[in-house]
């Protein structure tokens, strides 16, 4: 039996995210449900949480996350970070989201 560890390329999350591709479906899948609730909120789950760094909270901003939709890997987990559950999230639509070069 072989104990050796996989190999694991020495890449950057960024240059694996980049060979990501996205079909821009033309508007935002993702959003926030009710503005008030981000700008009360202090801790930026969506955005602690999520992978691709989708969600971005300019310290010296009002609190409403900056989406960058285009990067999304569709993976939900801004959802599921929120404790307000205040971010909305669908699928793209028809023809538009994620495109993965494996899988």
């Amino acid at each position: 039996m072989s104990t050796a560890q996989p190999q694991v390329p020495d890449v950057s999350i960024e240059d694996r995210l980049y060979t990501v591709k996205y079909r821009d479906a033309g508007e935002s899948h993702l959003g926030v449900a009710n503005p008030d609730v981000c700008t009360d909120c202090t801790t930026n789950e969506c955005a602690k949480v999520c992978p691709a760094a989708v969600w971005t909270v300019e310290e010296d901003g009002d609190g409403v996350p900056h989406i960058a939709y285009e990067n999304c890997l569709e993976c939900g987990t801004c959802r599921f970070g929120c404790p307000h559950d205040n971010v909305t999230w669908e699928y793209p639509k028809t023809g538009g989201g994620v495109v993965f070069k494996q899988g």
